[in-house]
């Protein structure tokens, strides 16, 4: 009998604290999660907003990276916060590669937090990226990657603001033979997405002017000798070799002119071979060497708070070290306007984000006022349509000549 009356007391005692416990907040998530295509991203208190960035910080190429994280940061410091919620920038090494881009992708789907990618710069990483971006329902929007074939593929979550390499290897193409009146060179390329699409295009539009591609070849990327083939090359005496690919390479083929008869002939870069590795890898040798970049943005009292702020915090002007600072800014700027618009506080205290509202609203984007300029996104996430413009080197300094 005892031990029915002590079972019973017990029992009572715990009733007792179980009503006194405070109430456990149920989760109450935003009817629009249900019906988003992609749910809602859950951001707890205390958690941060997080925004990708896929791009090579180390080897070769990290300028373009380096500068990339450089512009996101200002952009997520101009932010500020969302209703108490801190934005972060998450800047993944992909170096500038297809394997890299997929591991940074896999890495970011995973992390419920990440509800925007601002990147990849490059179109290599871009392309293996997609696909998983695609099915995290994570919207991209890339500074630098310019392959005409990304936005072809029928992808809801990619989209760009630079113009595309159709743009630059049409412009390149009729600036070497209308302005500068070259009727015969050469083409190589570094093999990869962007630089061997980018050489196409440029072989395609000189021949369809009337000119001559004496040599349409890639090299292999990483290789400190590129004599061989430029030996080749000189037998045909071309006015300007054309290059589609990055600084590093671009360099060697520079210096390595100089020495095998190519005395006379014009090296024709590209956005990726402009900046400052560029000049620091060739000094004399760059002179008299062709460039591109995005145009130069409109004066504005953005423009030139960025361009104080990026000299203030790095100690160098946007601009040097890739030609893409003020598209990141404005990408890394665009993804947490989005994500604020379509953000929701829910009663337990948490942030839904609808992951799908968001995709939409970046390719939907009108009339979006950037340091670069206006955006628009058609149906497929082009959204500028400019062309490059074209820089020579001169002096040991880039000066523009369109």
């Amino acid at each position: 009998m005892k031990k029915h009356y002590l079972l019973s007391i017990v029992i009572l005692f715990a009733v007792v604290l179980a009503s006194c416990a405070p109430a456990v907040k149920e989760a109450i998530v935003p009817e629009v999660c249900a019906s988003d295509a992609y749910g809602c991203a859950k951001v707890e208190s205390g958690q941060t907003i997080k925004i990708g960035m896929s791009s090579p910080m180390t080897g070769p190429y990290a300028d373009f990276g380096i500068d990339a994280e450089n512009s996101g940061l200002l952009a997520v410091a101009a932010a500020g916060d969302f209703e108490g919620w801190s934005f972060e920038l998450v800047a993944e090494d992909d170096e500038g590669g297809a394997e890299g881009g997929a591991a940074v992708a896999n890495k970011l789907a995973a992390d419920p937090t990440v509800v925007g990618m601002a990147g990849p710069l490059f179109s290599g990483a871009s392309a293996a990226g997609i696909p998983i971006y695609d099915t995290a329902g994570i919207p991209m929007l890339s500074p630098s990657a310019t392959n005409p074939d990304l936005t072809k593929a029928g992808s809801a979550v990619f989209n760009r603001v630079p113009f595309t390499d159709d743009a630059q290897g049409a412009a390149a193409a009729d600036y070497m033979f209308t302005t500068l009146g070259f009727t015969k060179i050469a083409v190589l390329h570094d093999g990869e997405d962007y630089g061997k699409g980018l050489a196409t295009i440029v072989k395609s539009e000189f021949e369809s002017f009337g000119g001559e591609v004496v040599t349409f070849e890639g090299i292999t990327v990483g290789e400190a000798d590129y004599t061989p083939i430029l030996t080749t090359i000189s037998a045909s005496a071309p006015e300007a070799i054309y290059f589609g690919g990055y600084s590093a390479e671009g360099a060697v083929l520079t210096n390595q002119m100089k020495s095998i008869g190519l005395e006379d002939a014009v090296f024709f870069g590209c956005d990726g071979t402009f900046g400052a590795d560029y000049l620091s890898l060739t000094g004399e040798n760059g002179e008299g060497s062709y460039h591109a970049t995005p145009k130069e943005p409109p004066a504005t009292d953005t423009k030139e708070k960025f361009d104080a702020d990026y000299l203030a915090a790095y100690g160098i002007g946007p601009v040097v070290l890739s030609p893409f600072s003020y598209n990141s800014f404005d990408c890394t700027t665009v993804l947490i306007t989005m994500v604020k618009a379509a953000a929701i506080v829910s009663d337990d205290g948490a942030l839904y984000i609808p992951r799908g509202a968001v995709v939409d609203a970046v390719r939907g984007l009108t009339d979006y006022t950037g340091i670069s300029g206006t955006y628009s996104c058609d149906e497929i996430g082009e959204c500028n349509v400019e062309g490059p413009q074209f820089w020579t080197l001169t002096g040991g300094e880039y000066v523009t000549v369109n």
